[in-house]
């Protein structure tokens, strides 16, 4: 892979990538779509990474169909798919962690102990292997958007971080290779995430800006349906991901609950469309 990327990076070819775990939905898609857009050549990688899992996580579970998930990226333009092994990735007497500190501190890195590490971890990897010019991820994940942006700032790596806006179903529910684990019971109670974000922008629209009150408001809302568990709810400036109490300049607010046994997680900057 590295030195295929660097005989196209020789023609002069720009390339463009998009890392992936696989089990491909419109919001991969999409982000291949609009990757395709921005150069030469797509490239998109499917590795579910064993160290940004936990020991309670669902790793072994994880949805995987490599035959599914490369005819749709055919369908959608990409070049070449780079799909490693974890003997590849992490070889015998592996011992080498990126570490993102301030902004992986909070939300789903209290919750998610390690998660960070290694999602820096095996995307610094990533980048050196493909050698990419330009990295589209989505905003679903805003804090992972946020580290990983911070690590290529930090590190002065030679590529471009580009973030596009969360993908939705129909309903509203952000896309998610989680989706799959929902009952169908389980599903109207999952729209909470996405009401509950809309509750916040009309409270802010009407005028709201303590942190706490959206907060407080949000979480009733969520503790009115069933199977609904809340890990947090944060309003954070979107670029240090520290929390605020007072909305004066950006802020997003971040929500991660588990619907029976699935984690969901969703996000949205104030004043922003919600592409519902």
């Amino acid at each position: 892979m590295q030195a295929y990327s660097e005989g196209l990076r020789l023609k002069g070819k720009r390339l463009s990538f998009v890392p992936t775990m696989g089990y491909f939905h419109e919001g991969h898609l999409n982000l291949m779509r609009e990757a395709k857009k921005m150069a030469d050549i797509l490239i998109v990688s499917i590795y579910v990474n064993p160290t940004q899992f936990g020991p309670k996580e669902d790793l072994s579970k994880y949805p995987r169909d490599f035959e599914r998930d490369s005819k749709m990226a055919e369908g959608a333009g990409v070049d070449v798919i780079f799909y490693p092994s974890d003997k590849e990735m992490y070889p015998g007497n592996y011992q080498t962690y990126v570490s993102v500190e301030e902004v992986t501190k909070d939300l789903c890195g209290l919750s998610r102990p390690g998660h960070f590490r290694g999602v820096t971890t095996v995307c610094a990897k990533l980048f050196n292997i493909v050698k990419p010019h330009i990295v589209v991820f989505g905003k679903k994940d805003f804090q992972q958007y946020i580290t990983i942006k911070r690590m290529v700032d930090d590190l002065n790596l030679d590529l471009e971080i580009v973030g596009l806006p969360t993908v939705r179903e129909a309903d509203g529910l952000a896309m998610s290779s989680r989706n799959v684990y929902l009952e169908e019971n389980e599903k109207p109670s999952a729209l909470i995430l996405v009401s509950s974000l809309k509750l916040a922008q009309k409270l802010y629209d009407n005028g709201e800006r303590k942190a706490s009150a959206i907060i407080k408001e949000v979480g009733k809302l969520i503790k009115s349906v069933p199977y609904v568990d809340i890990d947090y709810i944060k309003i954070c400036d979107t670029k240090t991901l520290t929390n605020v109490e007072e909305i004066t300049g950006d802020a997003v607010i971040a929500l991660a609950v588990k619907v029976s046994k699935t984690r969901l997680i969703d996000n949205h900057v104030f004043g922003e469309n919600l592409n519902i």
